[in-house]
């Protein structure tokens, strides 16, 4: 099939991401990208719940700064194998998209968001910092000072508030949010995949480098 859905299923701990469930992501990415027949990739939530973040059983094993290193190593290797993909991958949110929640979906090129669907960053509640992208990729979408109220107050945003600052693409009612990123999905599959693949990585990369380096590197990639 030319859509591939990737669910986060941990139900009974609010899809939370433990290390073992972000290997899983990592290499079903890998695979799901080398995949001719598949064209674009769904990730969603189940239960009604995209993620709340980093499970805390894992991360109350974490005793050292090398251990944490290690622990955010694998979260990072997790949501550069989406940033990598050389197919669109699309978020569709539904109940909460908190903390490492929302840093995965940060990573994906498309956010559809359910009314109902909640973001924070909880990060500075407990003393911690965000480690998995939440300081970086937030403030390239939605400008610096967005990102810095949010990672300050630690307070949620609804879906209307995260599309009204650019966190989200679309905001669709409760229920429809796997429908509509399918829908979007099927017009990505019709269009050229070398050609998304390349917006994708000029966009991805461009987006680090001062202006006349990206424009150069944009040339490159056409010619």
């Amino acid at each position: 099939p030319p859509v591939a859905l990737l669910t986060l299923n941990r139900p009974d701990k609010y899809n939370a991401l433990s290390l073992e469930l972000l290997e899983r992501i990592r290499s079903a990415l890998g695979e799901l990208g080398a995949d001719d027949e598949v064209r674009v990739l769904i990730v969603r939530g189940a239960a009604k719940c995209f993620s709340t973040g980093m499970d805390l059983d894992d991360m109350s094993r974490v005793t050292s700064v090398a251990e944490t290193q290690r622990v955010l190593g694998v979260f990072r290797d997790a949501n550069a194998a989406i940033e990598r993909c050389p197919k669109p991958v699309i978020a569709a949110i539904s109940g909460f998209c908190l903390t490492g929640g929302l840093e995965l979906a940060l990573a994906c090129d498309i956010r559809v968001a359910a009314e109902t669907a909640r973001f924070g960053i909880t990060s500075a509640r407990i003393g911690s910092v965000a480690g998995a992208g939440g300081t970086q990729r937030l403030p390239r979408l939605v400008g610096a000072a967005r990102a810095k109220e949010l990672l300050f107050s630690c307070e949620f945003i609804d879906a209307q508030e995260a599309w009204r600052i650019g966190l989200v693409n679309r905001v669709v009612p409760a229920g429809q949010e796997v429908v509509t990123a399918e829908t979007m999905a099927r017009v990505y599959a019709e269009r050229a995949p070398l050609s998304l693949w390349y917006a994708k990585m000029a966009v991805n990369v461009g987006m680090t480098m001062p202006l006349d380096a990206a424009l150069a590197f944009e040339i490159g990639l056409t010619s």
